[in-house]
């Protein structure tokens, strides 16, 4: 499934030159509560329908589906993907994979033993090797592959084109141990997170020289030691096919083939109908066709209550029977064609549905985590109380429910930024920041600067005739200081002018009460004279009232009004957006009406498209019909007056600007969490006074061309789960530093906000071998990430996983790496099924 905002190759490049992970996808809790010790908070098990390997059959063939095909096989190279870790984890060694509690845990396929021998004078690391790990060349696993890895990825020779793995800069030397089969290797410095080191390992033929490391892992890897070797590769069918391994040493493969299938995120559905996949990640809707294919298994023939043409009426029915069979040829033709093309629809998804039937869902929680990032480059996130006001204004508990609630998930906010629920050293820091609280954030914004006026308001030190208003004469903005006290001058006569008139009217039309009275106006007369202060307290009631209820509505309006989210309603001229106020010329040319939607307009308009059928599934009416003024299109008469500034609606502002944020977001149709996500929190933001300005892009471009490059004010993203902290998490908190050419050098840090006091905590963890100790430190740069507001964490993501129900030991793994080995089809199939489902 594809994950939109995690960065391609995150993997490897967390440890890389850049240390590239950036903190996206996580969410902690800022309404949770932060204890001084570590928390016990248990992680969410895997489901992979385990079962002991004699309970497996042997031979058959598994279809897995991935993304894309892997843009290389070197896990250690720029645009290593989530298909290259996925495909490397078969063919190559790990030497520590995490376990089912994210633990770094020592594989007994390639290791006897690795510890730590010696601290002082330096540190020295000695590991054994499993006597029988051989390359699939037949060569023995040695030191002479660790040499060559070191030499590649510790950034010494450029002819390398690696992202370089941190950790191997503090390697001095690797040497050959005791025997072939023990390498020593001792540092140049303390490194706590050795064991994040040569996993994956490569051979020798590979990492031995710039050519085969630069251009000859890409397409293919000629040696392996896992499990499986690497049969073919298919662009034409794109598809990357496994073999069982005849020399491996460790437990032989239930599998004789494991064929790695490229399927985009929105044809998953079909393939798994059609049996082309046998194991899928999959997004909520797959997941709840699924589960409505197995409730419908003994429906005995009958029609599906879901899908085309379900809510269709009987009334609906009869009348397109009855067109279909009318004796208006044309609107006869129309009628059977439509029901035409409603019946292949109906066919076709009743087909699909019972392929659905033979597979499972299987799911957990993945290990990784979406986060809110603020970018605090500049604009108003670069003031620190800005940023904790936007974090303080979040509930972060309604934003897991909106994703992980309706899949059965615990749905609590995270409370790390370094750790995950179930991992050693996790603790919810978000204490250091501060819980919900909108009075508190509203507190900071105006504490800032940020006032409701101050959208209207000029800037402070701007006097008459100078740059900024002379610049502002030139373009929209109103005239010079001299015009607008003319104006207000004109504007007070005409005042004592209307004042006069209606003392006036008033006094007529007392006289006229009193001559009705007395009989002396005849009836004709009495209906013309109806009293003016009757009306206008009568209108001015009704106004106030309407204008109450428009503020009432006014958040829930605003939030509805983004429509695609691709400029801020309100300033510009698009139908249903609030027509920007003009001068009215008064020197005897014709005036420039202003436009304004009409809330009657608006009423009927939304009316009609009931009528019409334009609801969302959800009941709603779209959101380009709910802009506040009413739908597009739809104008007030002439001289009504314009909408209210943004001031006026509760937008906070200063210096005469709005505080408005851009927020951008994916549109893919595997995003829809993700853009729900942000919705709510678009809402959130407005209940302070924050706007923003959603900008939907595509999914291709969201993280490289918005995320990365700093074009953003929000964004959500995910940064998957790490068993070394200090090593990964350094890159994406790290304090940017001036680059020669007056950039910042951001590392992975893409919101740009970071510490000297961060960087710190995170080098001394680093360096501390005392693993208790080295928790303590990164609890301490976790609680000093929250305080600097730069990135929130939200909620750990949802791992589904769509399963042929037959196979055992796959599913969602959670935190451990799968034990490609161990999956197959269970025995009491083996004679069935299995063999049938070779593709």
């Amino acid at each position: 499934m594809s994950h939109v905002g995690v960065p391609r190759g995150t993997v490897r490049k967390r440890r890389s030159l850049a240390l590239l992970t950036t903190g996206v996808l996580t969410i902690p809790v800022l309404a949770g509560c932060s204890s001084g010790s570590e928390e016990t908070s248990r992680g969410v098990p895997q489901d992979i329908a385990p079962a002991a390997r004699q309970a497996v059959s042997d031979g058959s063939t598994v279809n897995w589906a991935v993304d894309a095909l892997p843009a290389t096989f070197n896990a250690f190279q720029a645009d290593a993907d989530s298909a290259t870790t996925r495909i490397t984890g078969a063919l190559l060694p790990a030497l520590f994979p995490m376990d089912a509690s994210g633990q770094p845990k020592l594989n007994p396929d390639y290791l006897e033993s690795a510890k730590i021998i010696e601290r002082e004078p330096k540190q020295v690391v000695l590991y054994k090797l499993n006597q029988q790990a051989v390359w699939s060349d037949g060569r023995e696993i040695g030191a002479p592959d660790f040499v060559a890895q070191w030499r590649a990825l510790r950034g010494k020779d450029s002819a390398f084109w690696t992202a370089r793995n941190s950790g191997y800069e503090r390697i001095e030397k690797i040497e050959r141990g005791a025997d072939d089969l023990q390498v020593r290797v001792t540092f140049s410095k303390p490194y706590a997170d050795w064991r994040s080191l040569f996993s994956p390992l490569y051979p020798k033929e590979i990492t031995g020289s710039p050519d085969a490391f630069n251009d000859g892992a890409r397409t293919t890897l000629k040696n392996t030691a896992g499990p499986f070797v690497l049969r073919s590769v298919s662009k034409a069918k794109g598809t990357v096919t496994l073999a069982r391994n005849p020399r491996w040493w460790g437990d032989k493969a239930k599998l004789d083939t494991l064929v790695f299938r490229a399927v985009a995120a929105g044809d998953r559905t079909q393939a798994l109908a059609d049996g082309t996949v046998d194991v899928a990640d999959i997004d909520a809707s797959t997941a709840d066709r699924i589960a409505l294919a197995r409730r419908d298994r003994g429906n005995n023939g009958q029609p599906l209550a879901h899908g085309p043409g379900s809510e269709t009426t009987p009334a609906a029915a009869l009348r397109s029977w009855a067109l279909a069979h009318g004796s208006d040829e044309e609107a006869a033709e129309i009628a059977q064609a439509a029901r035409e093309k409603n019946r292949k629809a109906v066919v076709a998804y009743t087909a699909e549905q019972e392929g659905l039937r033979d597979f499972a869902v299987r799911k957990s929680l993945e290990p990784a985590y979406t986060q809110l990032a603020l970018n605090g480059e500049s604009g108003p996130l670069a003031d620190d109380r800005v940023r904790r006001a936007v974090a303080r204004a979040l509930d972060r508990e309604e934003l897991a429910r909106t994703v992980l609630g309706p899949l059965g998930l615990p749905a609590k906010p995270l409370g790390s930024h370094l750790a995950l629920a179930g991992q050693p050293g996790y603790k919810d820091g978000s204490g250091a920041l501060g819980d919900q609280n909108t009075k508190e954030a509203q507190a900071l914004l105006a504490d800032a600067g940020w006032t409701r006026g101050g959208a209207v308001q000029p800037p402070k030190d701007t006097k008459a005739g100078s740059e900024a208003e002379k610049k502002g004469a030139k373009g929209d903005a109103p005239g010079t200081e001299e015009d607008a006290e003319k104006e207000a001058a004109e504007g007070t006569k005409d005042d004592k002018e209307a004042k006069s008139e209606k003392a006036e009217n008033e006094k007529k039309a007392g006289q006229a009460g009193e001559e009705e009275k007395a009989g002396k106006k005849t009836e004709q007369d009495g209906e013309g004279s109806t009293t003016e202060d009757s009306t206008t307290e009568d209108s001015t009631a009704e106004g106030e009232k309407a204008d109450r209820a428009s503020a009432d509505r006014a958040s829930e309006d605003s939030a509805a009004s983004r429509d695609e989210g691709l400029y801020i309603v309100g300033e510009d001229n698009k139908p249903g957006a609030h027509a920007p106020a003009q001068a009215v010329s008064t020197g005897g040319v014709s005036a420039v009406h202003v436009l304004a939607p009409a809330r009657t307009a608006a009423a009927q308009s939304a009316a009609l498209l009931r009528q019409a059928g334009a609801l969302g599934e959800d009941g709603a009416v779209a959101a380009q019909d709910k802009q506040p003024g009413g739908a597009a299109g739809a104008y007030a008469p002439v001289g009504t007056a314009a909408p209210a500034p943004a001031a006026a609606k509760g937008q906070l502002g200063k210096d005469g600007k709005a505080l408005t944020l851009r927020f951008v977001l994916p549109s893919g149709p595997g995003s829809q969490s993700l853009r729900s996500v942000g919705d709510k929190i678009a809402v959130m933001l407005e209940k302070i006074g924050i706007g923003t300005e959603i900008i939907k892009v595509p999914d291709e471009s969201y993280f490289k061309d918005h995320v990365a490059s700093g074009a953003y004010d929000l964004a959500l993203y995910s940064w998957p789960a790490t068993a070394y902290p200090a090593t990964d998490g350094r890159p994406i908190y790290a304090k940017p530093e001036p680059a020669t050419d007056g950039s910042l050098l951001v590392e992975q840090n893409y919101t740009r906000v970071g510490t000297d006091h961060i960087d710190q905590l995170f080098d001394q963890a680093a360096a501390e071998l005392d693993e208790k100790a080295a928790r303590e430190l990164m609890k301490q740069a976790d609680a000093r990430i929250w305080a600097a507001a730069g990135s929130i964490p939200l909620f750990q993501r949802p791992q589904l996983v769509a399963v042929d129900k037959k196979l055992a030991n796959v599913g969602a793994f959670g935190f451990a790496a799968p034990r490609y080995q161990d999956i197959g089809f269970k025995n009491r199939q083996a004679a069935g099924s299995p063999a049938d489902r070779k593709k």
